[in-house]
């Protein structure tokens, strides 16, 4: 087929180019020098449903603090569909690590924070925060979450949500506090326990749609095996499955039918087909629409698992960020070898990075957790932004990708080196993603793990089709996108400059 469009850009991994336009090339009948990268529409994988990040506490309250025009203009470039187009959102449910600490009165809230020798097991004191959203006085998600999500959906009503808590209020758990971990208390029947938490995410949703903001999907704990410093909660696969099927499922069948579960929502350390199997049945697995994991711990390989347990379910990627002193190499196989091209190779349907936003330094967070940055830097004081190879490796997918495209087969050269469960290697020849979009458009990617140019010769098969001769930078990207209606060529902005001044990392 001939496109009548073709938009074809270039991102280098130390961002010397960032979604640079180049020219179309030239096609030709024989196959070029280079690596060759073939693109078969006839074989169709798994569906495609977005990207996007998580609009913790912290990066809310960046947003929030430009002035008007500044947060309507990067909120345009990220979210509008003629521009960004960022089409999804991971939302914690109550404090996080991130957050501002301006909030509450707690250092971290969740919704019902009743004494626990009070439990409120009909919920009286829920609530995501009380006074005018916005404003200076409004406390929890009002003060800052809620008002960004509401200029999000103005300016892209399509965007998706999922929601996370980090841990149930600390009345319920048997430490009597929301962080270090901690399980359910013992001294409270369980079945009353676990219905009324099943409600707590009832409400949550219930409050949110009240406010127009609807939610999606849900996962039911935010790294279940983790007993961090934090808010946290520790679940087995077991626990997880039984609550899902038993409780929240059919809470939500009442209310909210439409909203999906993801199930886990951890490492893939976890992740086994063993694991899987011995902890859920065959009909508890179809009370959950989707599988979610983050990409912290390996081994990485594990991300097909669950596809292959339970080949309806939508397999995502939630959950991981880069250091603010990556190596462009290390950045680099983090967000484009290992997310955007292996996991989407391996059956991801959506990726979400971690937090949206942070600052120059590397903050707000109330964990004293430090060295971490955002899809894009704010700096606190002027509301100045610059934007992250996170941002670009987003937009590859956001910008060129049609929603409701479906993953078709396409070459990959690069080698995997999974040995190293923290630190997987990218290296090789060069790699691609492709999309079939609804209107038979076709969209790709081509990643370059080394450290050198490399040349790559692109054919789509089909009737008569031609090569195309194009070089990929340095660690970087290449993505072309093919149609026969006029394309999103729209640039992201340009970086504002301010200094960086990363606090030293502590990684606790």
């Amino acid at each position: 087929m001939a496109y009548q469009y073709e938009f074809w850009t270039e991102t280098a991994g130390d961002l010397s180019e960032k979604r640079s336009h180049i020219d179309t090339p030239t096609k030709h009948d024989q196959a070029g020098a280079g690596y060759k990268i073939i693109i078969d529409p006839s074989i169709k994988k798994q569906n495609w449903i977005g990207a996007g990040a998580a609009l913790t506490d912290a990066a809310a309250s960046l947003i929030w603090k430009q002035t008007p025009s500044q947060r309507h203009a990067l909120l345009t470039e990220l979210f509008e569909p003629d521009q960004g187009d960022f089409s999804l959102i991971r939302l914690p449910m109550g404090s996080c690590d991130f957050g501002s600490g301006e909030v509450s009165k707690t250092k971290y809230y969740s919704y019902d924070d009743a004494p626990y020798d009070k439990p409120d097991l009909e919920l009286k004191n829920f609530s995501i925060g009380e006074g005018e959203v916005g404003s200076p006085s409004a406390s929890k998600d009002l003060k800052y979450i809620v008002p960004v999500l509401q200029e999000i959906l103005k300016i892209n009503p399509a965007v998706k949500i999922l929601a996370t808590p980090w841990s149930a209020p600390a009345w319920m758990k048997d430490t009597k506090e929301m962080t270090n971990g901690g399980h359910f208390r013992d001294d409270i029947a369980r079945h009353d326990l676990l219905k009324c938490y099943a409600q707590y995410f009832i409400k949550f949703i219930e409050a949110y749609q009240k406010l127009g903001i609807p939610i999606h999907n849900l996962a039911i704990q935010n790294e279940p095996n983790c007993p961090t410093p934090w808010p946290a909660m520790i679940w087995t696969m077991r626990q997880l499955t039984e609550f899902g099927y038993k409780y929240l499922r059919p809470a939500l069948d009442v209310s909210f039918p439409s909203v999906g579960i993801y199930l886990w929502d951890g490492s893939l350390d976890q992740v086994t087909q063993q694991n899987l199997s011995e902890n859920i049945d065959s009909v508890a697995k179809n009370a959950f629409s989707g599988f979610a994991f983050h990409t912290y711990v390996g081994p990485y390989q594990n991300a097909v698992q669950a596809k292959r347990f339970n080949p309806n379910w939508e397999v995502s990627m939630t959950e991981r960020r880069c250091m603010m002193k990556e190596t462009v190499a290390d950045a680099s196989h983090i967000m484009m070898g290992m997310i955007g091209s292996d996991l989407v190779r391996q059956g991801i349907s959506s990726i979400y990075l971690w937090n949206l936003a942070l600052d120059e330094r590397g903050l707000p967070n109330i964990a004293g957790s430090t060295g971490r940055r955002g899809v894009i830097t704010i700096n606190h004081k002027t509301g100045q932004v610059m934007r992250n190879l996170e941002y670009y490796m987003l937009r590859n997918f956001t910008q060129d990708v049609e929603n409701g495209s479906t993953v078709i087969e396409s070459s990959s050269y690069m080698k995997c080196d999974y040995a190293n469960i923290l630190g997987t290697k990218y290296y090789g020849g060069l790699s691609s993603v492709a999309f079939l979009g609804p209107d038979d458009e076709i969209s790709a990617q081509i990643y370059n793990p080394t450290d050198q140019e490399l040349k790559a010769t692109v054919r789509i098969n089909q009737f008569g089709a031609k090569w195309q001769d194009v070089t990929v930078p340095a660690y970087g990207t290449v993505t072309l996108h093919k149609a026969n209606k006029p394309i999103n060529e729209s640039k992201p902005g340009k970086d504002e400059t301010f200094k960086l001044n990363p606090m030293k990392a502590n990684l606790a």
